[in-house]
């Protein structure tokens, strides 16, 4: 039964993030710069209004400390505690050269990864907040960051420009670079379906599941897609599967249930859904699906790269990495798993969504909801 968390804000909630601890804190942040602290039972223990009331617009929790999380608002990164929230304890101010969408810790909370909207992927050492990385090579918005579970250096990174990008924090380009675009246009896949008017794939979010493997990918075109990771960090397989009617702006996955490949995403048709991946041929390759391993295209030259730059807008297949700048993976027809599978628990929440959370309240297998309005709702999973 779902239940309703309110009286934390009075503006739509934006961001949601919760304490590995065994308090079992979570925070949200909306618009206007609030702040609030809930206990595992939905209460408030804490209110903040941030000076300069930008935007709240993502949240992490220190995997090294229950008493710290980090939060993203404006070009800003305030560090604040959930147990006192008087106010930031420390800021890292223009963390982001603009506004910052998203944020990522790796597991030993040495490094906070900031993506912003000019397609930047700010590095910082912690603690102290210095920038020691500054990567560049999306186009657009980088809407969404995260670290490979059991390799630290290992950051994704995804965006507007519909490029997904895997990072050695050693170096300043890209190990791959996947282009969700040349898979959509290479399949075919561009005829109109139901309810979906040509939407491009966008993407909202990644994430990886608990083996470090495995990326999934929220995108506009109402897919999930899907990466396996193998030996040397190269893309061994990809795929994807229809997960909502509309844009999918959450994927997360679940590190919690029986198996690390459980995968909860929402949608803009308002619809919150978990699956189980552990039989996709893209998570499993010994499934009985057929699935092809990608093969790598060689970057365009200088000069064609140029041609083409001068006659097309800024879009992800104008401004190709040097094949010595990182690999791009290359995909053809019969190199994409398109697999259509059900969810395992389907909520029609009703509301758009901008953020999900999944948790354990109280030994509850949990998701918390975030949407347009200033309330969350908690929907059990199992």
């Amino acid at each position: 039964m779902a239940r309703q968390w309110s009286g934390g804000h009075s503006t739509s909630i934006l961001c949601v993030g919760a304490s590995l601890g065994p308090e079992g804190l979570l925070a949200s942040g909306s618009e206007g710069g609030q702040v609030t602290v809930w206990s595992p039972e939905g209460a408030v223990t804490g209110r903040l209004t941030l000076p300069g009331q930008d935007d709240c617009t993502s949240i992490v929790f220190s995997p090294a400390s229950t008493g710290q999380f980090y939060l993203s608002h404006g070009d800003t990164v305030s560090v604040l505690d959930p147990r006192n929230l008087k106010g930031p304890a420390e800021q890292f101010p223009h963390a982001g050269e603009e506004e910052i969408n998203a944020m990522a810790l790796n597991e030993t909370a040495s490094v906070l990864a900031v993506a912003d909207d000019s397609g930047a992927v700010r590095v910082l050492e912690l603690p102290g907040g210095k920038v020691c990385r500054t990567l560049r090579r999306h186009t657009n918005i980088c809407s969404s960051v995260a670290f490979r579970p059991h390799r630290p250096n290992n950051l994704l990174s995804a965006g507007l420009d519909m490029q997904v990008m895997l990072w050695g924090l050693q170096k300043m380009r890209p190990l791959w670079t996947l282009n969700l675009q040349d898979v959509a246009e290479e399949e075919g896949d561009q005829q109109q379906r139901p309810g979906q008017l040509f939407n491009p794939p966008l993407v909202h979010c990644v994430s990886v599941a608990g083996c470090g493997n495995v990326v999934g990918c929220a995108a506009e075109d109402g897919r999930v897609h899907l990466m396996q990771i193998g030996s040397g960090s190269k893309v061994e397989q990809q795929g994807a599967f229809k997960a909502h009617s509309q844009g999918v702006s959450q994927a997360h996955f679940v590190r919690f249930l029986s198996h690390h490949n459980w995968l909860v995403t929402g949608g803009n048709d308002g619809l919150v859904a978990l699956w189980d991946l552990s039989k996709h041929p893209v998570v499993s390759p010994e499934s009985k699906a057929k699935t092809r391993v990608p093969a790598r295209r060689k970057g365009k030259s200088k000069a064609k790269r140029k041609e083409q730059s001068q006659e097309e807008d800024k879009t992800a297949t104008n401004v190709e990495a040097k094949e010595e700048e990182g690999g791009r993976v290359g995909v053809g027809s019969e190199d994409v798993v398109e697999d259509r599978i059900r969810p395992s628990l389907s909520i029609r929440h009703g509301d758009k969504l901008n953020w999900l959370c999944p948790v354990v309240l109280k030994g509850q297998p949990s998701v918390v909801v975030a949407d347009q309005s200033s309330t969350l709702t908690v929907y059990p999973l199992v």
